[in-house]
């Protein structure tokens, strides 16, 4: 029999020394093991009925189905695998903690498993449900990673041919419709502005990344500082992402699984304008009732033909004299239409009382709307442009062509837009003094108000 040539003696050893190296609990060759004679005999909705408020043990011999949605390959997904109810439109799904890497490689998407449930831990972090093992922390009980070992005691997959994960497609705005941990696609998103030229992660670190859609709505993107793609420059485009929903604290939030998860080859969303600007909103009524201060209010009134919304508007009030403001109501999220009214309150309940009508909004004490009859207002759109005015800045209206105390200032019908400065001609004052061309003759609510109606 010949003799091993040295280099071939080397070989063996080197192969006999990395053998002897690798743990056989450190790395395990994938299983092509499959089951077909399981029978599932709860639902998702009945294990999460289980968990009432702190993690349990759960003892019954329960076997739940669902489909693998997370995979680790790219390194975004650290021990965990996160199933869903069924490969599309999923209505639930819940994550299984496992000490296993590389678990794609046993469970990958779209893979059916079955979940034996019996001697598992079920939680809850926020709106997320957790299975696993579990682990103490200041006498509580935490999931935890189910070992290597049991994994497959809990674990079993399918032998069905793999299934294609069917993504639920929805909108930010319709996420929180959609329940936690299952694979969904937003249509129409892109990174902030702020994030455009930063990485996907800080390494080593779990970084958070802002996407808007074409509406402004926000929604969080969650990377891991160890993902292979982590360090790559984030798309500029416009498009869709596809990933796990992952919400916290009512603040929706994603997990994708790789960067093919994400295709944002369009242009980007055109700038929103929310903001506009008119010179046909204007005040048209002011009231401080001689019988009642609570019944105080300030009516807006729009000439113009299209649709206008209030965003960035705000109703200043420079008290008495004063020329450094005194208060200030905002007025974004309102619209005004053709040829109607916005009415604010300074108290809505006492408003309702005595008028019999809901106000449009209410403003409160020492409001714009809560005047005594000898403060200034002034109508400031978007952009700081000043757009109406009632008074005098810096002057009190005591005594004077636009003092309203005890009564009611009203605009004339035949003023169709805002002025920047206050021309008494187009007002109707009543007061309890009659200075200065005003009518003295205080007012009483309800009779000698008209909140809501231009006349």
């Amino acid at each position: 029999m010949s003799l091993l040539k040295p280099y071939r003696i080397l070989t063996i050893l080197m192969m006999v020394f990395l053998v002897a190296c690798i743990r056989s609990d450190d790395w395990e060759p994938p299983s092509s093991a499959c089951s077909i004679d399981i029978k599932p005999n709860t639902t998702f909705q009945n294990v999460y009925d289980l968990y009432q408020g702190s993690t349990k043990k759960i003892l019954e011999d329960l076997v739940l189905e669902g489909y693998v949605i997370s995979s680790d390959e790219s390194g975004n997904f650290f021990n965990t695998i996160h199933i869903q109810d069924k490969a599309s439109n999923p209505t639930t799904g819940i994550q299984i903690e496992v000490d296993l890497r590389d678990s794609y490689l046993r469970f990958s998407p779209g893979d059916k498993v079955y979940i034996h449930l019996k001697g598992l831990y079920l939680g809850r972090t926020k709106a997320i449900f957790k299975l696993g093992s579990a682990y103490t922390s200041f006498g509580n009980f935490i999931v935890g990673r189910i070992p290597t070992h049991a994994i497959g005691k809990h674990f079993e997959k399918s032998c069905e041919k793999e299934s294609v994960i069917v993504p639920f497609v929805s909108t930010i705005e319709d996420l929180e419709f959609q329940h936690a941990n299952t694979l969904v696609t937003i249509e129409n998103i892109e990174f902030s502005e702020e994030e455009l030229g930063g990485s996907y992660a800080v390494a080593e670190e779990m970084s958070k990344r802002i996407l808007i859609d074409c509406n402004d709505q926000q929604l969080l993107l969650l990377n891991s500082g160890y993902a292979d793609f982590s360090q790559e420059i984030l798309p500029e485009g416009m498009g869709t992402i596809t990933g796990i929903y992952y919400p916290e604290n009512e603040v929706p939030q994603l997990i994708v699984r790789s960067q093919a998860d994400l295709n944002f080859n369009k242009e980007r969303c055109e700038d929103l304008i929310t903001e506009f600007t008119s010179d046909h909103v204007f005040i048209s009524e002011l009231a401080d009732p001689d019988n009642a201060s609570t019944a105080r209010f300030v009516e807006l009134f729009y000439s113009g033909n299209d649709s206008l919304s209030l965003n960035g508007w705000h109703l200043d009030r420079y008290t008495n004299g004063n020329t450094t403001l005194g208060s200030t109501l905002d007025l974004s999220g309102r619209i005004m239409y053709s040829g109607h009214t916005i009415v604010i309150a300074s108290n809505a309940e006492s408003f309702e009382q005595i008028y019999g009508v809901v106000p449009d909004m209410e403003a409160g004490l020492n409001s714009p709307a809560d005047s005594n009859g000898d403060d200034n207002l002034v109508l400031v759109d978007p952009f700081g442009n000043v757009i109406d005015v009632f008074g005098v800045v810096g002057e009190d209206g005591s005594g004077t062509n636009h003092e309203f105390e005890d009564g009611r200032a009203v605009r004339n019908t035949f003023v169709q837009r805002g002025n920047t400065g206050y021309t008494f001609s187009e007002w109707t004052l009543y007061n309890d003094t009659g200075s200065a061309g005003t009518i003295n003759q205080p007012q009483n609510a309800p009779q000698d108000f008209s909140p809501g109606v231009r006349d």
